[in-house]
């Protein structure tokens, strides 16, 4: 198992924990997560990208490894990721340099895993 599966993997058992604790919050926040990352106008898979190059812009590697899933899954290309990292280069600089390479990493980690891809 890789490093981006395993990040996830750690994060279930207290995630699970806080979501008993905090039920409605969780919940509100997941329709807020589900909708923002819908297909619309905009497909899902392209929002997902756009939710990893944020997650680079923050340096939130948990974030990276949970959107490059949902990413590899909604079928985004690797050119598509590759521009939208190349987005979070522009807008967070040096800090996105060493951060790109890191969603990068996931992102293939998550396609080699044979995860399924909607496209």
């Amino acid at each position: 198992m890789g490093h981006f599966h395993e990040t996830l993997r750690e994060l279930g058992p207290p995630t699970r924990e806080l979501r008993r604790r905090i039920p409605e919050a969780y919940e509100g926040f997941l329709q807020l997560a589900q909708g923002a990352v819908a297909d619309g106008d905009i497909p899902g898979r392209i929002k997902e990208a756009m939710a990893v190059a944020i997650a680079v812009t923050h340096g939130c590697e948990e974030c990276i490894a949970h959107h490059a899933k949902a990413a590899v899954r909604q079928g985004t290309t690797k050119q598509e990721m590759a521009e939208a990292l190349g987005v979070a280069l522009l807008m967070a600089g040096g800090p996105a340099s060493t951060m790109a390479p890191t969603a990068w990493r996931a992102f293939q980690e998550f396609r080699e895993d044979g995860e399924p891809a909607a496209r």
